[in-house]
């Protein structure tokens, strides 16, 4: 049976037809829905396997990126939400959605106490919206970065540095909470740019909580599900074709769909 898959929508969360596209690609039933029909309950969480709160600028970032989204869902849909992240089933927060899983409380949630915020996303170090592709380290086996060591992945935003206390960052450390970080990888080596894009603590990228279910990353995956995504395809496929291989179609981002609706299904 197909997991089924419900993608957060409303108030300037976007990339939403992306994200769908990535987990129906990847054999899932997904739904976009709008976060008032949720509240109306039109829609019901709980019949839902995956829940997403993908990319985009909620209310403008207007309170700080992800603050007024994260109250919204935390006034109407919190015992919900708190009631699936207990269950068997997945969580992803991509980009502003990372921002909003972290104001919620939902990531780190050390000892599964939810809803304390122990760390922030802030202002990139060179104060600007930036974007570009980074290369990223796989730490922690979660369901979501299964057979996954190293993955390429563009950012896109202005406030993405992971803060934390060194007491927080110590306990992600020794609780292997930490998902993904930068590194100088492929495309940084291409692109002769920093690998760390925007200064954060310990070079971290996305966290998950100690079961690994709940992911919260900054680099979208849906913006790279095909290989001529990548910035440096043309010369891989040079590479490629004078090797005699076969060129791809699916670019690194389509894994992350496809691990989670492999959990559900295998």
């Amino acid at each position: 049976m197909k997991p089924k898959v419900l993608i957060f929508a409303g108030y300037g969360l976007n990339c939403d037809e992306e994200t769908k596209f990535g987990f129906d690609s990847a054999g899932a039933v997904t739904d976009i829905v709008h976060i008032n029909d949720l509240i109306d309950g039109r829609y019901r969480l709980k019949n839902y396997q995956i829940m997403v709160i993908q990319g985009g600028f909620s209310y403008g970032d207007d309170t700080g990126s992800g603050n007024a989204y994260a109250n919204k869902i935390k006034n109407h849909l919190w015992k919900e939400v708190v009631d699936f992240v207990q269950r068997d089933k997945l969580v992803i927060g991509i980009c502003n959605g990372f921002q909003i899983l972290v104001n919620l409380g939902l990531l780190p949630s050390f000892d599964k106490h939810y809803g304390e915020r122990d760390v922030a996303l802030i202002h990139n170090d060179n104060a600007r919206y930036t974007v570009r592709f980074t290369d990223l380290k796989v730490e922690n086996q979660s369901p979501w970065l299964c057979g996954i060591s190293t993955i390429s992945l563009p950012i896109a935003h202005g406030e993405g540095k992971f803060y934390a206390s060194n007491e927080v960052l110590l306990r992600l450390r020794k609780r292997k909470m930490i998902a993904l970080r930068y590194f100088r990888g492929e495309t940084s080596k291409w692109l002769d740019l920093p690998p760390n894009p925007n200064g954060s603590l310990d070079d971290i990228a996305g966290i998950c909580d100690e079961t690994g279910k709940i992911l919260g990353l900054m680099p979208p995956p849906e913006r790279a599900q095909f290989f001529h995504q990548l910035p440096h395809w043309t010369y891989l496929k040079e590479k490629l074709e004078r090797a005699g291989k076969k060129v791809p179609t699916d670019g690194p981002g389509l894994q992350i769909f496809r691990n989670a609706v492999k959990y559900f299904t295998s």
